[in-house]
């Protein structure tokens, strides 16, 4: 198994270069076709104008947003002009509450997606809206890409964050390709609990599994010493010198990580090197 059809999604260029760098190293690694799409959002709600305005308004935006697509299209035809790897660009137009089927057509045929961090200065809700439709509705993994990313994807040194979840255990499948090319796999249990499935062997039965793909894989076992499990888990890449982390998304409720916070939303905001996370 391998990487052979890699997909990114582009709404805002200027925020989107570490993004745009680590797709074309990973496609470049993996011999793989690099599709790219342009997306223009239509963000017009037509409940909220008074009579009569709605035509004139949408009509606006909607020119707005192919605006938007198209000068996305046209400033990634510049930056892959010389690139020597297979790719493709398509400009898409898309209302915000629509987004999640136009996204899925395309990640269900992808094998990975890779995506920039959702949270920060110049970013909108469109990031999000995407990364989570790659996951739930494409059932694709998402590689999350630091802001500060240097362009080299490495892997040598994973950590792989695990909870005993099916969602985790889904990132561990979908990433076995780089998992499998790294020199090191480092199955992370934190706070296991007392009276688990696992509790005899944190993190065994999974090591045992990766070991019998040629996985160099081993179990540390940590203590919650911090509040976030995300806080413990960019501590670990830290202190073991990591350079890729595997994880699974969405444990609980978008909704639910949304309001009140969790790993995965923690992780969007903080990661400090890539992320893989599939649901």
């Amino acid at each position: 198994m391998s990487y052979k059809t890699i997909l990114t999604i582009i709404t805002k260029p200027e925020v989107a270069t570490a993004q745009i760098e680590a797709a074309i190293a990973m496609t470049e690694q993996e011999n793989a076709h690099l599709d790219i799409l342009c997306l223009g959002i239509d963000v017009s709600q037509t409940g909220y104008y008074y009579a009569g305005a709605t035509a004139y308004v949408q009509q606006d935006v909607i020119e707005q947003a192919r605006a938007d697509a198209k000068s996305v299209e046209a400033f990634i035809q510049k930056r892959m002009a010389n690139e020597d790897i297979r790719w493709s660009s398509e400009a898409l137009v898309t209302q915000l509450g629509s987004i999640s089927p136009a996204i899925a057509m395309r990640a269900r045929f992808a094998d990975l997606v890779i995506m920039g961090q959702p949270y920060g200065e110049g970013r909108q809700q469109d990031v999000e809206a995407v990364i989570e439709a790659s996951m739930f509705e494409g059932n694709a993994p998402v590689m999350i890409v630091p802001d500060d990313f240097n362009g080299k994807l490495s892997g040598r040194r994973v950590v792989v964050a695990w909870n005993q979840s099916i969602e985790a255990l889904e990132a561990v499948r979908d990433a076995l390709p780089l998992l499998k090319a790294a020199e090191r796999v480092d199955i992370t249990v934190i706070d296991p609990p007392a009276h688990g499935p696992e509790r005899s062997d944190p993190g065994g039965a999974l090591c045992q599994m990766l070991v019998r793909h040629g996985v160099q894989a081993d179990v540390t076992v940590l203590a919650k010493t911090l509040p976030r499990i995300s806080d413990i888990i960019n501590r670990h890449v830290r202190d073991t010198n990591a350079d890729m982390i595997v994880m699974g998304a969405y444990g609980h409720s978008r909704f639910r990580e949304a309001i009140l916070g969790g790993a995965t939303r923690h992780m969007l905001e903080m990661a400090e090197v890539p992320v893989i996370m599939s649901h």
